[in-house]
């Protein structure tokens, strides 16, 4: 016979577990904040994915920052090693011969700079002391009624400022040998990397994406050679636009008769690969050579030089070519260089506009949902209105079906 007697705790009824518990009441709760409390919890767990993700890469730079860099320059020399394969040269020759030409480039560049750079050193050093004298008796016969002894005491102060902090200038040295270990292990570690992705990149690659669970693995192998090519269509293109810009500017400053003329192309060159931030300070150092050597009326012009070479470019060049290769709009570009800049300095500089075009290229062909097609690689996706190829790299896979551009 059953107890159907109430259960009791100290005197108050325990609820009944054979009925239904009472719903909790929403209503109270509106339905827009029920999805704002929804998305809420994603984006945290999202921005906390992403916060870990960047904290990792910064504890890892010494490694993060060679492979980066091997990654952009494969995608520069991959089609040249593909070149020579297609004209039955060894794989190991043709990887051998990019990387030799590429390191042969770059060498030829930079000692070509630093020879005319170390050549000048004493006349750029006494020409600066000069124009120094010279602007400092500008400032005493000027309206402004600055005397001798107020600018001895601003250079007093410059120098003892500089005397406080020689501790931390003399642990800068201190610590050089290790910068220079660091460069050095960098550059090593970058070499063998470019040399195994040339060489077995899709293997590497194909690890890879064996990594991800199987309903994912179409996506991400789609994604990332969308995000390839892309890479490769940014690197190409910059030089093309870092190119014009150092004979834009390498040129005028030759005709303007500014000193240095080649090492401040090799300058804009290098420093083009940094948006922004490159053609500004390069552009400064070739005013300031024209200033100390030509007068202010050369260095107003090469000013000009600078503003007019720097203005087709970011109206000209990067609409029309650098448009068609990478869609990103520039004040992406300028916040990514900011953000870049903030987080990794330099390398994150150079490395944030194709990091955003890698993502926002493979985000744009996911959202596509063409991966889906069963055996199938797309062809061609569309990003803000532009169609970016796809090129299959493995045999046997059909064409996925992709409308045409004019829908």
């Amino acid at each position: 016979m059953a107890d159907d007697t109430p259960k009791t705790w100290w005197g108050r009824l325990l609820p009944d577990p054979t009925t239904e518990r009472p719903r909790v009441d929403d209503t109270s709760v509106s339905r827009g904040m029920r999805i704002a409390a929804a998305w809420s919890w994603r984006i945290l767990v999202v921005a906390g994915a992403i916060a870990l993700l960047v904290w990792l890469i910064v504890q890892l730079r010494l490694i993060v920052i060679p492979l980066l860099i091997a990654i952009l320059v494969s995608s520069l020399l991959h089609p040249v090693v593909r070149f020579l394969v297609k004209h039955r040269w060894p794989k190991g020759l043709a990887v051998a011969a990019a990387m030799v030409g590429a390191l042969a480039v770059v060498s030829g560049l930079l000692y070509l700079a630093i020879s005319q750079i170390y050549a000048q050193f004493d006349s750029v050093k006494d020409r600066s002391l000069q124009a120094f004298t010279d602007f400092k008796q500008f400032l005493l016969d000027s309206p402004m009624h600055i005397t001798e002894a107020q600018l001895n005491d601003f250079v007093s102060q410059a120098w003892n400022s500089v005397q406080q902090d020689g501790q931390v200038l003399v642990s800068g040295a201190l610590s050089l040998g290790s910068t220079l270990g660091h460069v050095v292990t960098g550059l090593f570690l970058t070499l063998f990397c470019l040399l195994f992705i040339l060489i077995d990149g899709k293997t590497i690659w194909k690890w890879t994406v064996r990594i991800f669970p199987k309903r994912a693995r179409p996506a991400v192998d789609g994604a990332g050679q969308a995000g390839w090519a892309t890479l490769g269509n940014y690197a190409r293109t910059q030089i093309l636009v870092a190119s014009i810009d150092a004979v834009g500017i390498g040129l005028g400053a030759f005709l303007l008769g500014v000193p240095l003329a080649i090492p401040v192309a090799v300058l804009v060159l290098l420093g083009s690969f940094i948006p922004i931030v490159g053609a500004v300070v390069t552009g400064a150092v070739a005013v300031f050579l024209a200033l100390v050597y030509n007068g202010p009326v050369i260095a107003l012009l090469m000013l000009i030089v600078v503003l007019v070479v720097q203005q087709v470019e970011g109206h000209v060049l990067q609409p029309l070519i650098m448009g068609t290769a990478v869609k990103v709009h520039p004040l992406a570009v300028v916040l990514a260089v900011a953000g870049g800049t903030m987080v990794a300095g330099i390398p994150g500089a150079l490395f944030a506009v194709p990091v955003v075009a890698v993502i926002n290229v493979m985000a744009h062909y996911i959202s596509s949902g063409t991966w889906r097609t069963p055996g199938a690689l797309p062809t061609a996706f569309n990003v803000d209105g532009i169609w970016h190829t796809v090129p299959s790299t493995r045999p046997g896979f059909k064409k996925a079906q992709v409308p045409e551009p004019h829908d």
